[in-house]
């Protein structure tokens, strides 16, 4: 199945898919042994820092064979792309979907440049997720003025033709100074305006019970990155603390089921049975 058409099924009953980034095999593998376990599909994330670091068909064969090897249902994406050349590349490597972030352009340069990727992204029969608003980035405070606002939203989508967006309503990337607070009431206004897939990016922090109404709200896609890799990094370092085994392959699989631990309490959340 498509993953627009998933993303548009999941959320006429009230789901959403969890999309979650990886960095390595190790964190690839846990994120799919979480799947695997409770049943769920998932979206696997490659933002373009992971790309280079990993090699753009390295990373899309990885994610590809281990599909396929876990036997999990789930999508490749491209996270916060940020150019038509970058979504043109991942498309041709077999990635099911992209996303195109031009949301710090004017808006008429947003659709310019989402309306590209969108007609680019038809050949290839692929999902096209852009951003409206703004969501702040690490260290970056949200301010009010930058939400998404539900006319805007409307106008987007009928312009570009984008399948989903990643809406700003108080969510940020990386960890918070202090509790989020969504703005429940936007967010419905925006999915009341339009037929899009709607996105939350920051996931990461936000409380299990915002996490839920936000579903329940019009959210299908929930985008988790920085607890990922936090949990993978803190459980080595805790690991490795005045140990001398040199193995890898001992020392890692301890980190990777933290990141089976968190990604199958994440899965319940968002798509709970």
């Amino acid at each position: 199945m498509r993953l627009q058409d998933k993303l548009k099924a999941l959320g006429q009953n009230g789901k959403a898919l969890l999309a979650t980034n990886f960095y390595n095999f190790e964190t690839l593998s846990g994120v799919l042994q979480a799947a695997k376990a409770t049943h769920k599909p998932i979206i696997l994330q490659l933002s373009e820092s992971s790309i280079q670091y990993l090699g753009l068909r390295v990373a899309a064969g990885l994610a590809r064979t281990a599909l396929e090897e876990y036997g999990v249902e789930g999508w490749l994406h491209l996270d916060h792309g940020s150019s038509q050349e970058m979504a043109h590349r991942c498309l041709d490597a077999g990635f099911d979907s992209v996303m195109i972030d031009a949301s710090e352009k004017p808006f008429e340069e947003n659709v310019k440049i989402t309306s590209a990727v969108v007609r680019l992204a038809e050949k290839y029969n692929a999902n096209v997720e852009a951003e409206l608003g703004y969501v702040a980035k690490l260290g970056q405070v949200q301010k009010v003025s930058q939400y998404t606002q539900p006319e805007e939203a409307k106008r987007f989508i009928d312009e570009t033709g984008a399948h989903a967006l990643a809406i700003a309503i108080g969510s940020a990337h990386g960890f918070y100074k202090e509790t989020p607070q969504l703005q429940l009431e936007l967010l419905s206004a925006i999915h009341a305006a339009t037929p899009a897939a709607l996105v939350l990016h920051g996931s990461s922090g936000i409380p299990e019970a915002q996490i839920r109404e936000a579903v329940k709200r019009g959210i299908t896609k929930v985008n988790l990155a920085t607890e990922t890799k936090n949990i993978f990094m803190k459980t080595l370092q805790q690991v490795l603390q005045d140990n001398d085994e040199i193995d890898l392959r001992k020392i890692f699989p301890q980190a990777t089921q933290s990141v089976v631990k968190l990604i199958g309490e994440k899965l319940e959340v968002v798509s709970p049975n």
